[in-house]
């Protein structure tokens, strides 16, 4: 043995560099492990070991498989989100021309239904009117009291009237020889005590008016307006009229139907 061996060295045991470190590293559970060991530390301090482990996740394919899927999802429901938009907008704009639309075939059938009802309206007045015509003169001709039935005043005034056919027509005259239409007419009245207006369109509406097909014996008949008329005779029964027609025939009997009158006045 040395005869050194038992004498304590006064070396003071040698330290771990400051700068030496020991790195450790390993994967526990999806986590990076890492073991530091020798940490740098100053001159002064104590002299201990360091040991230290930090853990970091780790990426796994599982956790990237897992974001991509999020992804693919949230961009998904977006497009559902922007599609379902566009859709309802076109439902939008495509219901509110379809009421348009029909609105617009409602209006068109309505005025269609109105025009028709109208021209129906129209032609079934004129076919009441023909008939109207048609059947006031067949009443006239047909069905109009005699002359024999007249009595009273009336009959003085057919008297009358018949005694004057075959005279002459001249215009303003009022008889005795001679007469026009209302000249005669004035002259007929004034037999039974009636004083007419001296023109046939004041005598137009001397009276009551009365229809064509409810004629009287001694009724006044005149053509043109009332009011306005141009020519006037009397009725005399049977569907006949006299009157004083004009310079050629002078005063004559004629059938109702030989010249329609447009309307008559009745003032007995």
């Amino acid at each position: 043995m040395s005869p050194n061996a038992l004498i304590p060295s006064h070396r003071k045991p040698r330290r771990p560099s400051a700068s030496s470190r020991a790195l450790r590293a390993g994967v526990t559970g999806g986590f990076l492990t890492l073991a530091v060991t020798g940490a740098t530390v100053p001159a002064n301090a104590a002299e201990k070991p360091v040991a230290e482990t930090q853990e970091m996740p780790t990426i796994t394919t599982a956790l990237a498989t897992s974001a991509a899927k999020s992804a693919d999802t949230a961009e998904q429901v977006a497009f559902n989100y922007e599609r379902q938009a566009l859709q309802d907008s076109a439902f939008s704009k495509a219901s509110k021309a379809a009421e348009k639309h029909k609105a617009e075939a409602v209006k068109k059938a309505k005025a269609e239904a109105k025009k028709k009802a109208e021209e129906a309206r129209k032609a079934k007045e004129a076919a009441q009117a023909r008939a109207s015509r048609s059947s006031e003169r067949s009443t006239l001709s047909a069905s109009a009291p005699s002359s024999s039935s007249a009595t009273g005043s009336s009959a003085t005034l057919v008297s009358f009237l018949k005694a004057q056919l075959g005279k002459a027509y001249v215009m303003g005259s009022t008889g005795p020889s001679s007469y026009d239409c209302s000249g005669l007419t004035q002259a007929a009245f004034n037999q039974i005590g009636i004083d007419l207006p001296r023109v046939s369109q004041d005598q137009s509406t001397a009276g009551t008016q009365v229809g064509l097909d409810n004629l009287q014996v001694g009724d006044i008949l005149y053509w043109g307006s009332a009011g306005s008329a141009y020519h006037v005779g009397v009725y005399v029964g049977g569907g006949k009229f006299i009157g004083a027609q004009n310079s050629s025939t002078g005063i004559v009997e004629r059938p109702l139907n030989y010249d329609m009158p447009t309307g008559a006045v009745r003032v007995l």
